[in-house]
């Protein structure tokens, strides 16, 4: 996907993510209409690994752009990493994909790395997906 797709392609995307990979178990993401031109994203993408993408994102479907977002990964208890586009102007080596970064071990905290894949103008999800997928390889 290239570019941010329509209020209903999106959310039909959305709602077929467990049929489109064969990794994911089950999802609980679901899409909010909020206003007639925006909406909020939120639930977890399940996969046969144990692995759990929760997503957060508010779009608007006028601008073609995600306003904001946040992706968590977890395995059971432990947050492996996240990513989310808190400005850190401070910190040059996330210049190149500011503000998108992502949160990454060993102090996921403190340690962030540029993240280059992310994008306001398309859906992060499948990238997402793909991410976990080649960890599980």
């Amino acid at each position: 996907m290239t570019l941010l797709l329509s209020r209903p392609e999106y959310e039909r995307w959305l709602y077929a993510i467990p049929e489109m990979y064969p990794s994911v178990r089950s999802s609980t993401v679901r899409f909010f209409t909020t206003s007639s031109t925006t909406s909020v994203v939120a639930g977890t993408v399940f996969f046969r690994s144990g692995h759990e993408l929760r997503v957060s994102e508010l779009v608007d479907h006028a601008a073609g752009e995600i306003l904001d977002y946040g992706y968590e990964i977890w395995l059971g208890e432990e947050k492996l990493y996240w990513y989310d586009p808190q400005p850190h102007p401070a910190d040059s080596s996330l210049a190149s994909t500011y503000p998108h970064h992502k949160h990454a071990p060993p102090d996921i905290k403190h340690n962030r790395i540029p993240a280059s894949e992310l994008s306001f103008i398309r859906p992060n999800l499948p990238l997402l997906i793909e991410e976990i997928e080649r960890g599980l390889a």
